[in-house]
C-alpha cells in the first residue's frame, strides 16, 4: 500500500511540475511578445512575471530529481548493458547487483551531502533572487530526490534478488492503447 502511494505521488509530482512549468513558460512568452503589440501593451505591462524564469528553472530541477528516481523504478533510466547481457547468468547477476548497490551508495552519499548543505542553509537568511524563497527550500530537492533514487535502486535490487528480473521499458507499447494483431486465415 505504501509503495503504491509513493509511486502515485512520484508520478503526480513529476506530471504537475511538468504541466505547471510548460504553462508558465507559455504565459511568459505570450507576455513578452504581447507587450510589443500596441493594443495589448497597456494590459500586459501591468503584469509583472519577471520571476517566471526562476520558478521554471526550480520546477525543472525538482522534476529532474524525482524523474531520475522514476526512471530507476520503471527501467527507463539510462544504462549501457550491452556487455553485461553477454555475460553468463551467475556473473551477470553479480555485475547487475554490484551496479545497483553502487547506484544506491552514490545516491545515498549525494543525499547525505545535500541534506547537510540544506540543513546549514536553513540556518541562514538566504533567499532566491526573484521569488525570495528561502534557499533551503529550493535546494531541498537534492536530498529528497537523491534519497528517493537510493530507495528505488534498493527496491530494484531486492526485486532482482527475488525474481531475477529488472524493470524494463517496451518502447513499442503505449499505455492505454491495445492493438490486436489480426490472424491470417488459413489458405483453403
Amino acid at each position: 500500500m505504501f509503495l503504491r502511494i509513493l509511486d502515485r505521488l512520484e508520478e503526480i509530482i513529476i506530471a504537475s511540475l511538468m504541466a505547471a512549468a510548460t504553462l508558465l513558460i507559455f504565459v511568459a512568452v505570450i507576455h513578452r511578445y504581447g507587450t510589443g503589440v500596441p493594443l495589448l501593451y497597456p494590459y500586459f505591462i501591468q503584469l509583472h512575471i519577471s520571476w517566471a524564469q526562476e520558478l521554471c528553472i526550480y520546477m525543472f530541477v525538482w522534476m529532474a530529481k524525482f524523474g531520475a528516481a522514476y526512471g530507476v523504478r520503471t527501467g527507463i533510466h539510462v544504462g549501457v548493458d550491452v556487455l553485461v547481457n553477454q555475460l553468463n547468468a551467475p556473473i551477470r547477476r553479480q555485475v547487475v547487483l554490484f551496479s545497483l548497490f553502487c547506484g544506491a551508495l552514490f545516491t545515498a552519499v549525494v543525499g547525505t551531502m545535500g541534506a547537510k548543505f540544506v540543513i546549514g542553509l536553513a540556518q541562514t537568511d538566504q533567499v532566491s533572487p526573484d521569488l525570495e524563497l528561502p534557499r533551503w527550500i529550493v535546494f531541498a530537492c537534492v536530498p529528497l530526490g537523491s534519497y528517493l533514487m537510493c530507495f528505488r535502486f534498493l527496491q530494484v535490487a531486492w526485486r532482482f534478488i527475488r525474481t531475477g528480473e529488472l524493470p524494463h521499458q517496451d518502447e513499442s507499447r503505449v499505455e492505454g492503447v491495445e492493438v490486436e494483431i489480426p490472424r491470417e486465415e488459413p489458405a483453403r
